[in-house]
């Protein structure tokens, strides 16, 4: 292969368009201080009172993606991150970056172990027909 060969060939595909770094996208921020409430499983939501988040010249496009994406319906960090095809962290300094600047609030399920157990409110039921 001579040296023209090679100069002509693209080292990426013409079709996948514009490849943007994930360091690009976070300003090369790896973690935010709220990453530690945003697991898989965090439910993030939009805030009522947001509108017109795109006309925000401080927001990037994809955190205006994520507050038009929770703004239906919530969505969990793990659906944000398969629907915007992104890494997981690099959605976490996003979202925590939106929740900053109070365009959405995230919410956490209860885990298990805080749970009431099932036999325990049956029994509360059938003391309360006892009496």
């Amino acid at each position: 292969m001579s040296g023209d060969e090679r100069g002509n060939r693209h080292w990426f595909d013409d079709e996948a368009g514009p490849v943007v770094r994930p360091y690009a996208m976070t300003r090369g921020r790896t973690s935010h201080a709220v990453q530690h409430r945003l697991d898989l499983i965090a439910v993030v939501v939009t805030e009522p009172r947001v509108d017109g988040a795109e006309a925000d010249p401080s927001l990037s496009p994809e955190h205006v993606e994520i507050v038009e994406r929770c703004r239906d319906a919530p969505r969990s960090v793990a659906e944000l991150a398969a629907d915007l095809d992104l890494p997981i962290g690099v959605v976490r300094v996003l979202v925590g970056d939106l929740v900053d600047e109070e365009l959405v609030h995230v919410t956490r399920p209860v885990p298990p172990a805080e749970l009431v157990d099932e036999n325990i409110l049956r029994d509360v039921i059938n003391g309360l027909r006892a009496l």
